[in-house]
């Protein structure tokens, strides 16, 4: 048999005042917290004034202060490209040219074979001294020329006095009518040698350039071998190729010695070092104030943590889009406008980094115009130069 007992009196008064203490605690407790809330209640509504407050006030400033530099990572290093070939054509027979490898200028890259421009240099100067005999030989023509001018001008002067007395005796009537026939004969003959002289002293004469005393390397035909030779020369010195400047070889892996080549064909390509710029192509909204002689940094990719120091060169004609195979045709129905963008040549100024920089790299330019955005004034202008 289950016996219940009840609780005793001194249990049931502790229960009580334990639930008492513990609703006077909650009760304190949400004092406080609504203290609290209403203590912090001011604080949240100030900062969520001040915080877009300053949020507008930072940004307006930023905005009117902003605008001096403008930027772009459309930018690409440039150096000059030099294809290479022969103005001589034939066999290889040396070759000191190494793919990416590195050359001064006047170095040696190949030698063509120069035996028959050799040949041909012996043959020119031969002409040349044949030239100049043949010079000489126009002058002891000419000597002779006059000679036999002389000549024939004596025959004449003595037939005429002989024609002169054969008159007087035949008047007289010693001299008969055929004697002076004859001598009448001799002397047209002797006017018709002279005047064949004449004309072969003119020939001779016209042999010499018109000059009788003309210096043997100053007439026609040895100036005609004298070009003959220098060019025969010319084309000998060409057998051997040089650098033309400072640079890297590129594209160079498949020449070799041996091989045959032919005048004028590209054989491959000498990228010059010592000078180099970047092409950064700008928003045609950045070049507001930009122009030649501001000054700019450039961040190559390749080396992100060394600023180069450039000055803006000059500023593109156009649009690339105006000098592409097939400009952009806007007049259609779906035109829809776009920012275009024009090339903006900068002049690299720090050389710290000229061995290193490879045509083709990718760059950041940053340009200081010297003005930024400012507040409008009474004319409506927006900007304003920097101090």
């Amino acid at each position: 048999m289950n016996v219940i007992r009840k609780p005793e009196p001194a249990a049931e008064n502790s229960n009580i005042k334990l639930a008492e203490a513990a609703k006077s605690a909650g009760d304190a407790w949400d004092r406080q917290e609504a203290e609290k809330k209403k203590t912090r209640l001011p604080s949240r509504k100030m900062l969520m004034i001040a915080l877009p407050l300053a949020l507008v006030v930072g940004g307006s400033y930023v905005w009117v202060t902003g605008g001096r530099y403008q930027e772009t990572e459309n930018a690409y290093l440039q150096q000059p490209k030099v294809t290479i070939a022969s103005q001589a054509s034939g066999r290889i027979i040396e070759s000191h040219v190494t793919d990416n490898g590195f050359v001064h200028k006047g170095d040696v890259l190949f030698v063509v074979d120069p035996e028959p421009y050799r040949i041909a240099l012996e043959q020119a100067n031969a002409a040349l001294a044949a030239a100049r005999l043949n010079v000489g030989q126009l002058r002891a023509a000419y000597s002779q020329a006059l000679a036999q001018k002389q000549l024939a001008a004596n025959d004449v002067a003595y037939y005429e006095g002989d024609l002169e007395r054969q008159k007087k005796l035949e008047g007289k009537g010693i001299a008969t009518r055929a004697t002076l026939d004859e001598t009448m004969r001799n002397l047209t003959k002797a006017r018709d040698t002279e005047a064949s002289a004449d004309q072969a002293v003119t020939g001779a004469l016209a042999a010499l350039g018109g000059n009788p005393d003309i210096k043997t390397d100053e007439h026609p035909s040895v100036q005609a071998a004298l070009a003959t030779r220098d060019n025969a020369a010319y084309q000998l010195a060409q057998t051997t190729v040089v650098a033309p400047a400072d640079g890297v070889i590129s594209q160079a892996s498949s020449f070799q010695a041996g091989q045959l080549i032919a005048t004028g064909t590209p054989l491959f390509s000498l990228v010059e070092s010592g000078d180099s710029w970047v092409e950064a192509n700008f928003k045609e909204t950045q070049l507001t104030h930009m122009k030649p002689g501001q000054e700019a940094e450039i961040r190559f990719d390749t080396f992100p943590g060394r600023p180069v120091k450039a000055t803006v060169e000059s500023i593109g004609a156009g649009t690339g889009a105006e000098f592409s195979l097939i400009p952009a045709q806007n007049a259609t129905g779906n035109w829809v406008k776009v920012s275009q963008r024009i090339p903006v040549r900068l002049k690299v100024e720090d050389k710290s980094l000229a061995m290193a920089l490879r045509t083709g790299m990718s760059a950041t330019v940053e340009v200081d115009t010297g003005v930024s955005r400012g507040l409008p004034n009474l004319f409506g202008s927006t900007a304003t130069a920097a101090e």
